[in-house]
């Protein structure tokens, strides 16, 4: 039971008279009066607990976009409820405004909606359904909490994706479904065609150019090329770590979210060129893995994967690390490493691991670079922040050390902005690709 303002209002207006008056045995009868009216508007008002709920809302939604989950009211009592309803959402859920005025009269339903933005991926859950039912006064309210319990996914939002159609424009040439032609080690040949300014001479197909004669010039023979394609049916395997360091914002974004955005782009992109792609998102146990999907399925499983994964304030175990790969891929494939790479103590376990993969798979590590050091390590107008300055500096040297012990080992680096790691990494995948070395 609550009391509500009006019954306080009333009450305190009712001393007034009775100080002006003088006459303490009024405000006696004043305070039995104001409880009679109490009592009576309370055993008027509407039962809270004979409310039944049936909530409906959308099994998934992706982050930034906006939802509306509704609550189905009935009431099985015998009077009708009128009053507020608060649907209990997690306050990441977005849900600014879960109160509700409800008016149920008896036997029939009602409909609540409340409107859902969330600003963080995960589960986001509503677990509680208080209602609080005022009296025909308005005097005094019954209060009631049910567990009604609903969910909803909130997926990675991949705004990466604004990169897939120039990449895959890129991949079309690649792909030999423009005049544009690559030859490399390891790509496949497509076919044969006269030789214009411009081609490598090394692919010019003597035989073929032998037995092509000129019409016009019967002695001259037209040169005839050969035309290559990058290789299908390709292994990248994915590798994302989701230790301690994958929890620190990155301009108002954590690592893991980075991650899982540049590895959405890869994996579109490379489902598209024909290569099957694996995910494991690590840090001392498996917390997330696709295996064995192609097309829609693959980003489809891969969302559902990286949604409630969270970062794991633990440092990853790297020495385990081959043998997930082994477990995924038993051929010589791409592995993509997403991880950081900012200083030499924290990098020692990567780098101690690196030669194990390098010697049977073509590696690239991929890091997010911090644009603030960058802005810091410009600035130097004050003596604050030369000492800034200096200090952003030194951890742009640790991270260069770390990268280019990472090459030395045999790996390659991709290092990036936030927003611009997504599209390097899918820019370095096309060129692996144009080099045939995938």
């Amino acid at each position: 039971m609550t009391v509500t303002g009006w019954f306080v209002g009333l009450l305190a207006l009712g001393a007034i008279p009775i100080l002006v008056i003088g006459q303490p045995s009024a405000l006696g009868w004043w305070l039995l009066a104001m409880l009679v009216v109490l009592v009576v508007d309370l055993l008027l008002a509407g039962s809270p607990r004979a409310l039944r709920f049936e909530r409906q809302t959308p099994a998934r939604m992706r982050l930034g976009e906006q939802a509306t989950a509704t609550l189905l009211v009935t009431n099985t009592g015998r009077r009708t409820v009128r009053g507020v309803l608060r649907d209990a959402w997690q306050p990441s859920a977005g849900a600014a405004a879960n109160r509700h005025g409800v008016s149920v009269p008896p036997g029939e339903r009602r409909a609540v909606q409340t409107a859902l933005a969330p600003f963080r991926r995960g589960e986001r859950r509503a677990e509680h359904v208080t209602v609080r039912a005022a009296g025909p006064l308005r005097m005094a309210a019954r209060q009631a909490t049910h567990v009604v319990p609903g969910a909803v996914r909130v997926l990675p939002p991949f705004h990466s994706r604004r990169h897939l159609p120039s990449r895959l424009a890129r991949l079309r040439e690649l792909d030999g479904r423009t005049s544009v032609m690559i030859r490399g080690q390891g790509t496949e040949f497509d076919s044969l065609r006269e030789y214009v300014r411009g081609d490598d001479v090394r692919s010019i197909d003597w035989r073929a150019t032998a037995r092509r004669r000129d019409p016009l010039q019967p002695d001259a023979a037209k040169l005839v090329v050969r035309t290559w394609r990058p290789e299908r049916d390709r292994r990248v395997v994915i590798v994302v770590d989701s230790g301690r360091t994958s929890a620190a914002r990155i301009a108002d974004e954590p690592r893991l979210d980075t991650g899982f955005e540049a590895s959405l782009l890869l994996a579109a992109l490379a489902s598209r060129a024909g290569d099957r792609i694996d995910l494991v998102i690590w840090d001392r146990v498996v917390r997330g893995r696709v295996q064995g999907a192609t097309g829609a399925e693959l980003l489809s499983r891969m969302v559902d994967q990286m949604a409630v994964v969270e970062p794991s304030l633990i440092e990853p175990d790297w020495s385990a690390v081959p043998g997930l790969v082994r477990q995924v891929s038993a051929q010589r494939s791409l592995v993509v490493v997403l991880t950081a790479i900012d200083s030499p103590g924290a990098s020692r376990g990567l780098l101690a691991m690196l030669p194990q993969l390098t010697r049977r798979h073509t590696v690239v590590v991929a890091a997010v670079a911090d644009p603030d050091v960058q802005e810091t390590a410009a600035q130097r107008g004050r003596r604050s922040e030369v000492y800034r300055a200096a200090a952003a500096e030194r951890a742009l040297l640790d991270a260069e050390r770390v990268a280019q012990a990472i090459r030395q080992l045999g790996a390659d680096v991709v290092r990036a902005a936030p927003q611009d790691l997504p599209p390097a990494l899918a820019d370095h995948y096309l060129a692996l690709k144009a080099a045939g070395r995938l």
